[in-house]
């Protein structure tokens, strides 16, 4: 039976069907009586059928929706818990990034760090292979502001022994070139001259730390530079 009936709809065609039996004579004589009744018996038993049928259809229906929805708000609960986790990895991602950041620029403003100490005039006030190295270093375009830095860093180096030689690593000379063959870079006297050697070290420091202010502080830091 179709769900669109209602219990009024079901009992009236019941009613019009037994109409329809009077009118036409169909029930006749003494059993009409016996007859109608057991019509009308026979119409409510449809009715209750045709209720009975509207109320399963009613019930699958709202068991349909109840899992359509239960579905609908399952993966809801999923697509909300892959957002809050995609969420926590950027974050997560992001901190470690500004950490580096951080760290970085550390490491930057430590090796930019300037030389705090006395500043010379000029080189004159020094002797021998220092004030080689540190009118070298003017040629070079650094200010005298960076010698105390060179100075500090060559003394712990070599003492400014041009024929410094380390048996342990083969570095050699005043910067401790490894190997000292590197120096032949500038001139075939490596060995021998102060300034081949000055040059030679002035160019590394600027390939690596920009000047020799930043090559000390990375060899207080780390020991060698």
């Amino acid at each position: 039976m179709s769900r669109l009936w209602s219990r009024f709809g079901a009992r009236t065609a019941a009613v019009a069907l037994l109409s329809v039996g009077v009118a036409g004579g169909f029930y006749l004589g003494e059993d009409r009586q016996t007859q109608q009744e057991g019509l009308t018996a026979q119409a409510g038993l449809e009715v209750d059928r045709a209720e009975n049928a509207y109320q399963h259809d009613q019930q699958a229906e709202h068991r349909v929706r109840s899992a359509r929805q239960r579905a609908a708000e399952y993966q809801a609960k999923l697509h909300a818990e892959a957002a809050a986790k995609e969420a926590a990895e950027r974050a997560r991602e992001a901190e470690a990034a500004a950490a580096s950041r951080k760290k970085a620029r550390a490491a930057a403003e430590a090796m930019a760090k300037p030389y705090d100490g006395p500043i010379p005039t000029s080189c004159a006030q020094y002797s021998g292979n220092r004030k080689i190295g540190c009118a070298i270093m003017l040629d070079e375009g650094f200010g005298i502001d960076q010698f105390p830095c060179l100075d500090k860093l060559w003394t712990k180096e070599s003492g400014w022994n041009h024929k410094a030689y380390n048996a342990g690593s083969g570095a050699y000379g005043i910067p401790q070139a490894l190997p000292g063959s590197k120096m032949a870079s500038i001139a075939d006297d490596w060995k021998i001259n102060p300034a081949t050697q000055v040059k030679w070290g002035l160019g590394y420091i600027e390939g690596r730390y920009d000047n020799p202010c930043g090559a000390w502080q990375h060899s207080k830091d780390t020991g060698w530079y």
